[in-house]
């Protein structure tokens, strides 16, 4: 397989059939990137769309963003989940203003430095925002990986250095073509090589594909399913849509009544809000964000 052909082919496909992504338009700032990055773990594109736009509007800088409240980017995350990352974003904002005049650093070092940032979120902001050249592996590119050179259905179940190494190899050598690849091969991954209804038919490499040639054989290791209803990030979530609504905090008992279901579990996931710094208590019967 001539890989470098393949990526072109991944590459023109992109240019013709990409979805018009707000924070991929060539006016986007690096803030924008990191925005849409952190807002991106865990959540569809079309979740993601309106709160990245608001976000933008009322929050256009990392300076914007830092000096408000950590509690006003808690309730402006909505209902995308996983509010940590909120927190997360206003402590990197932060750390931009206190570290890098305002800016967001380009070095993969810096990034790394900046909280909620790992090494997919690193070399993604570097390489989408700045047009430098690092492997850019999201569970869409593993999954294209595996399928057109590895012959498997499904990437491990963990990321490891064979599968870095694999990656590396097809990283084409231009920063500005080795960007391009990140983001098509993602948007591949995305729209037809995915996990559950491949569209191998529309897939511009299927000629090239391993586990096409093989006969699409399916994996033997198990797929996980996160559960949801009834859980504790359920609860938690419910907790947090409550103190959303008020900017003069919610009484405890009112507070605890969003989540009848369990009245232990309510506590439970009050006292974890309160641990992760989400929360805040002001009065003895007083919350808020």
């Amino acid at each position: 397989m001539e890989r470098t052909l393949v990526t072109a082919d991944v590459i023109a496909w992109y240019a013709a059939e990409a979805r018009d992504l707000p924070w991929r338009r060539a006016d986007v700032s690096p803030w924008g990137v990191v925005v849409s990055e952190f807002m991106l773990q865990q959540t569809p594109v079309a979740r993601v769309l309106a709160p990245w736009e608001a976000w933008l509007l009322r929050w256009p800088t990392p300076s914007a963003l830092a000096a408000e409240p950590a509690g006003e980017a808690v309730r402006a995350w909505g209902r995308l989940g996983y509010p940590r990352r909120a927190q997360r974003l206003h402590q990197a904002a932060c750390l931009m203003v206190s570290r890098h005049a305002g800016k967001v650093p380009e070095t993969l070092a810096e990034l790394r430095a900046l909280p909620g940032v790992g090494e997919y979120t690193a070399a993604a902001i570097a390489s989408f925002a700045f047009g430098q050249r690092h492997v850019v592996l999201d569970t869409n590119v593993r999954r294209v990986l595996a399928r057109v050179e590895s012959g498997t259905e499904f990437p491990p179940a963990s990321l490891g250095s064979t599968e870095r190494a694999l990656a590396e190899r097809w990283l084409p050598e231009g920063p500005g073509e080795s960007s391009r690849w990140g983001v098509a091969a993602m948007e591949l991954g995305a729209r037809l090589c995915t996990a559950s209804t491949p569209a191998c038919h529309r897939c511009p490499i299927a000629a090239s594909c391993r586990w096409f040639a093989l006969g699409r054989p399916p994996s033997s290791q198990p797929r996980r399913v996160q559960a949801w209803e009834g859980t504790d990030r359920q609860c938690r979530g419910v907790l947090l849509a409550r103190l959303r609504t008020s900017t003069e905090g919610v009484a405890r008992d009112h507070l605890l009544a969003a989540w009848p279901q369990d009245a232990e579990q309510a506590e439970r996931a009050l006292g974890s809000l309160l641990a992760d710094g989400l929360i805040r208590q002001a009065a003895p019967d007083r919350w808020f964000l």
